[in-house]
């Protein structure tokens, strides 16, 4: 057992050497996979490879990645983007962050839409970060936020994520959707929690309010938010009515964006090829990332690692509120190399049977996980939103994390809030499909 979590620091560490030595991100990954399987197994890292690269990203569900990012790139070429700040702006202008809340209300309601905290983060800060840089807030508490919040896209749903719980753990995929709704919301306001807090500890890093508006003029300048507004209702009701799936919502969400940029005469020839290609290279980068991040996956499986830690819990006998606690642990250990649906499948055949005999609901512990892999989303060094906005930004990815610290136990927070009142997570699958016998 302590061979193979050695083994882990090992390939951890060489890692870290790699990233720190300027090697990219994808190619980190897939080197620390080949040391894994080459040294350390009796597979052949070769043909393993090559079959990875086409798994991770031979999938249909990733079909959306590239459409959603796309779409953000038009809102930003446009003028779209702007004038969804120019709505909003007479509604938050009292509110401590002002307009920073952006950042949470759009991850929020685009992660309802995208289940993928990736296209989330990709696409949101496309649109905020240079209109918000633009108007003197923060740049490092936008980062920030948008790296945590981005991840608002697995834990409202719909969710990838969730749908691969519900199978591992043979539960109901409605129960755990509407088990998400509330943690969502509540993440949201301790977000936006921080900001407001924020924002008053530093007033000097805010810009100053605008003059006072009366209600009517506050209702015309709501008139930018129209297009904007009917882009989302039309991706959400061609999803409602059946109409397309979560990956097909991605195409209706171009055409929708391409109809409103052209409707208002903010759609050109350049800016339309400028959007593809600027999707294009976001698109390529994240499914390089993938494709390395699935080979290493492979290498985990291969060696045991994950399975030898959540054993090497289980051989504690702990209480269960101690091995709540030594969970976090494990899995913010694992999601320092590992992708969330890698995690939750690697341990679930050891930890799930742990669980229900501690007596903790299986509904309410896959919401407890999803936070977890939202965790491992902004924790360095295979923190995937990290690897997003470093590509958007050209900030390294440490300097990233540490912009999202605040934002971080903020998600701590949320995990223990649902650990002491697991009726948060509850109380809406029971109401609305009853008590689960």
């Amino acid at each position: 057992m302590f061979e193979n979590l050695w083994m882990g620091a090992l390939l951890l560490a060489i890692m870290l050497l790699l990233l720190a030595g300027g090697v990219w991100i994808a190619m980190t990954l897939a080197i620390v996979g080949w040391v894994g399987q080459a040294f350390f197994t009796n597979t052949l890292p070769g043909k393993n490879l090559f079959s990875a690269f086409w798994e991770s990203n031979a999938s249909w569900e990733l079909a959306a990645l590239p459409l959603f990012i796309w779409m953000g790139e038009i809102l930003f070429r446009t003028k779209l983007s702007e004038e969804m700040f120019e709505g909003l702006r007479p509604w938050l202008n009292r509110v401590p962050g002002r307009l920073m809340h952006t950042t949470i209300l759009g991850c929020g309601v685009f992660g309802s839409v995208s289940g993928s905290s990736a296209a989330t983060c990709a696409t949101i800060a496309k649109v905020a970060l240079p209109e918000l840089k633009r108007r003197g807030y923060n740049e490092k508490l936008a980062i920030g936020s948008l790296a945590t919040a981005g991840t608002l896209g697995i834990l409202i749903p719909p969710s990838i994520t969730m749908v691969v719980y519900a199978v591992a753990a043979d539960a109901s995929i409605i129960r755990i959707f509407l088990a998400g709704f509330l943690p969502g919301f509540l993440l949201m306001l301790l977000f936006s929690g921080y900001i407001g807090w924020w924002s008053l500890r530093n007033p000097d890093q805010v810009p100053p309010a605008d003059p006072p508006t009366t209600f009517m003029e506050k209702i015309r300048l709501s008139g930018n938010l129209i297009p904007c507004a009917l882009l989302i209702v039309f991706i959400v009701w061609v999803l409602v009515a059946g109409w397309a799936t979560a990956t097909e919502c991605a195409a209706f969400g171009v055409l929708g964006s391409l109809a409103i940029a052209a409707y208002g005469r903010s759609l050109t020839w350049k800016n339309f090829k400028e959007g593809i290609m600027g999707a294009t290279r976001t698109s390529c980068m994240i499914m390089f990332i993938l494709a390395g991040a699935a080979f290493l996956t492979k290498t985990m499986a291969f060696t045991g690692i994950p399975r030898e830690l959540a054993e090497w819990v289980d051989s504690m006998h702990l209480s269960p509120y101690a091995l709540i606690g030594a969970l976090v642990v494990v899995y913010l250990v694992l999601g320092t190399a590992l992708d969330g649906i890698s995690m939750i499948v690697l341990t679930s055949a050891v930890v799930l049977p742990m669980i229900q005999k501690a007596g903790f609901d299986l509904i309410w512990f896959g919401i407890f996980i999803v936070l977890l892999v939202e965790i491992a989303e902004v924790t360095p060094p295979v923190g995937f939103n990290l690897f997003v906005l470093q590509n958007m930004t050209g900030k390294d990815s440490n300097v990233i994390a540490r912009a999202a610290i605040p934002f971080f136990f903020c998600l701590v927070l949320c995990i223990v809030l649902i650990t002491l009142f697991p009726g948060i997570v509850t109380v809406l699958p029971n109401v609305v499909m009853g008590v689960e016998k």
